[in-house]
């Protein structure tokens, strides 16, 4: 591919990221309101779907340090949002689970997301969705194996 090209296509890539990205952090903010920042809500979906995890695998699954974490954990929990619990075996271990009122206020909120990409994504076809999302999946991957090469993986 010539070189001309390829800068194009980086520039429209980088371009239409940064607007999708900030449009969709922007709508989803509109959605879930003041009850929580958009980072404490990839945090309650994360626990929602792993049932438990430690504050380390959220460091890890959100590459961030285990400090940034431990400060939005504390405020959850401050909040009745999310139990910590310590492991019997080995007290250092400590797991955080969603307690009934964080279970709820995930639900509400993912209801609210869910209504929002539904009317996005019935602008387009079927076919189109589809498509676009094997292709978003492949991008994940490819950048997830990028970062491993990185890491010397």
């Amino acid at each position: 591919m010539d070189n001309h090209i390829i800068q194009e296509l980086i520039d429209r890539y980088v371009t239409t990221s940064f607007q999708v990205h900030k449009k969709a952090e922007s709508l989803i903010k509109g959605q879930i309101g003041d009850e929580l920042t958009n980072d404490q809500h990839y945090i309650l979906s994360y626990i929602s779907q792993s049932r438990e995890c430690t504050s380390t695998e959220l460091a890890d699954a959100f590459e961030v340090n285990k400090s940034a974490i431990t400060a939005i954990i504390n405020r959850m929990a401050d909040r009745g949002l999310i139990q910590r619990t310590r492991d019997e075996n080995d007290r250092r271990v400590v797991y955080l689970t969603l307690t009934d009122a964080g279970n709820t206020l995930y639900q509400n909120c993912q209801e609210k997301i869910r209504l929002l990409v539904e009317s996005i994504i019935t602008q387009f076809e079927e076919s189109e969705i589809i498509n676009f999302i094997n292709t978003y999946e492949k991008l994940a991957l490819i950048l997830d194996n990028k970062k491993k090469e990185e890491l010397g993986e």
